[in-house]
């Protein structure tokens, strides 16, 4: 079965670090460019980071830029998304994306 299963939200302080992780089945994350996005209610779906195939090139939304890495574990053919300094306008359901397949998302939340 083609999925993508997220996981790693929760509650974090201002300024503190989560590491989402997004597991995928039926084909290899290293064969496709790979996306985080992220969404708050009432809002569209916004972009937050791309790990392309080919080059393993890595690029960022200006709002999560240095703060954010995105990553991918082959062995465990597995999406990773470190957060760092995270602030409460991060606060959204988080979503991992290939073309044409998107994971349940994971809540993350911050707030003092």
């Amino acid at each position: 079965q083609v999925q993508l299963v997220e996981s790693g939200g929760g509650l974090v302080h201002p300024g503190g670090s989560l590491t989402l992780s997004c597991a995928a089945s039926g084909f290899r994350v290293d064969n496709f460019d790979m996306n985080w996005y992220r969404q708050t209610p009432g809002k569209e779906r916004e972009w937050v980071a791309i790990i392309l195939a080919n080059s393993d090139g890595r690029h960022y939304a200006d709002s999560v830029k240095g703060r954010f890495t995105i990553s991918r574990d082959n062995d465990k053919n597995t999406l990773i998304l470190q957060m760092n300094s995270l602030k409460p306008e991060d606060t959204a359901v988080y979503f991992c994306n290939r073309p044409g397949l998107w994971g349940q998302g994971t809540q993350v939340t911050v707030s003092s």
